[in-house]
């Protein structure tokens, strides 16, 4: 699996332990990811799934999820080209 899907699938996987089925739910609604079971795919520009992801989390929830998606996100940043991480996920 690509580090954007690997930082996807743990973004979903931190909202899921807070939120509960809904983050699936959520991130259903994402154009560019395909859920299968509880693995999330990239199907589309990483930049705007990431983004979208983040986005989609941010309207429920404000900026406590996008700290939580930040947080779940910081182990990839470095293994990710800087031109795929949207800005919402920069510090």
């Amino acid at each position: 699996m690509d580090p954007c899907s690997e930082a996807v699938n743990k973004i979903v996987r931190e909202q899921q332990s807070i939120i509960g089925p809904i983050a699936l739910e959520m991130a259903g609604k994402v154009s560019g990811l395909k859920i299968e079971s509880d693995k999330v795919e990239i199907t589309g520009n990483n930049k705007e799934v990431l983004g979208g992801l983040v986005s989609q989390y941010a309207k429920l929830f404000g900026k406590t999820s996008v700290e939580v998606c930040k947080e779940a996100f910081s182990s990839y940043s470095n293994k990710i080209p800087a031109s795929d991480i949207p800005d919402i996920l920069k510090n």
